[in-house]
């Protein structure tokens, strides 16, 4: 599976990328909004994991324009984020989230996320609080 990984802290995105190609996806990495836009119209992946905070726009505008892109609306999105304000979990749902991640988390919760999403494609498994 192609999984496009939005993540601007550099470190933590070699480290999920990893991850994610050791569970035998293949990842690829944009660091901001703008890239990350451009990379699913390049790459077409079949899931998106996204920050919520992003330099060039924040992870629900990515969610919002790639859902308007012609043949990639498809793709699910997990968001992951650190940020502890209130009502990100439900904007997430409001843009169409098929999970959402609070960092820290480990790898088997993240591999378990991606297995029910693209299994159910909706926001039917979530990360306890």
């Amino acid at each position: 599976m192609k999984i496009l990984l939005v993540e601007d802290d550099k470190k933590l995105s070699i480290a999920v990328g990893m991850r994610i190609r050791s569970f035998g996806h293949n990842c690829t990495i944009a660091h901001d909004a703008i890239t990350a836009i451009s990379q699913v119209v390049a790459q077409q992946p079949d899931l998106i994991i996204v920050d919520i905070n992003l330099p060039g726009g924040d992870g629900f505008l990515v969610a919002e324009r790639v859902q308007s892109l012609p043949n990639h609306s498809a793709a699910p999105i997990i968001f992951i984020t650190a940020s502890k304000k209130p009502g990100l979990r439900e904007r997430a749902t409001e843009v169409g989230a098929s999970a959402f991640l609070e960092k820290p988390f480990d790898s088997t919760c993240l591999l378990e996320a991606i297995e029910a999403t693209t299994i159910t494609g909706s926001m039917s498994w979530e990360i306890p609080q």
